[in-house]
């Protein structure tokens, strides 16, 4: 059973990462899952892996997605103001208003799931201050050789870094190795979250089952954009508290 108390909010600054167990029963966790695949069976498909992932894989992978979830299935819509949820972003981002940027339904099939080569979130959306962060829901389970999570534990405390345009707006392949990061093996029913500066990717699902998660990315009202990039539907709605600007995004 999940508990506020679990939030570790120094391990999340120092480190740049929090995975919270347990956030959502294993029931709940396994309709979330069915919900994220019938969603995807109503939807065109369309296969958004990175053309470097592609090099990393040494051979034909595949990776389902849907953007802005919420518009598809209010299970969503339901899920995004889920105070067990919104209460643990606001810790972390040390803030008690919470504003949506963006969701995306990620599943890596099974046997060939893409993987993502390292990055920051931010080099896709900079912000003028840090207080961004994502959130990734397991819906199953998540070892190792399903392509977990793998983060730099710390490198958020280095800005913003070069980021390599050509095949998806990556960090430089030899300089940040997949394998050298820290596997972030999950269950179905914990929540991954990070700073949106710190570097993760993520491997090959090798397995014969999917890998289902939900990225909610998160922001402080009061982080505003540098650029007028990645819009989405949706963003700047308020998940928890209020915007004290009254900003139109």
């Amino acid at each position: 059973m999940w508990e506020s108390g679990m939030v570790d909010v120094g391990f999340y600054r120092e480190n740049g990462y929090l995975l919270v167990k347990g956030l959502l029963g294993k029931g709940e966790a396994a309709a979330y899952r069915d919900e994220c695949h019938g969603v995807l069976g109503r939807l065109r498909k369309t296969d958004p892996t990175w053309g470097s992932a592609r090099g990393l894989a040494g051979g034909p992978t595949e990776l389902r997605h849907c953007h802005d979830a919420q518009f598809y299935s209010a299970a969503f819509a339901k899920l995004m103001v889920d105070p067990r949820f919104t209460d643990v972003a606001a810790a972390v981002l040390g803030t008690e208003n919470v504003q949506l940027h963006h969701t995306k339904i990620f599943v890596k099939p099974a046997e060939k799931g893409s993987p993502f080569p390292m990055h920051q979130d931010a080099a896709h959306f900079p912000h003028a201050t840090d207080a961004v962060g994502a959130a990734i829901f397991h819906f199953d389970d998540a070892p190792e050789e399903k392509g977990c999570v793998r983060v730099m534990p710390g490198s958020h405390k280095r800005g913003i870094l070069p980021h390599v345009e050509e095949g998806g707006w990556h960090l430089p392949l030899d300089e940040w190795p997949l394998e050298a990061a820290v596997p972030i093996e999950a269950e179905a029913g914990d929540v991954l979250l990070f700073s949106y500066l710190t570097v993760h990717g993520s491997g090959i699902n090798s397995a014969d089952e999917a890998r289902t998660t939900w990225l909610v990315q998160f922001r402080d009202p009061e982080a505003l954009p540098v650029d007028d990039v990645h819009r989405s539907r949706g963003q700047g709605m308020m998940l928890r508290g209020i915007d004290p600007a009254m900003r139109l995004t």
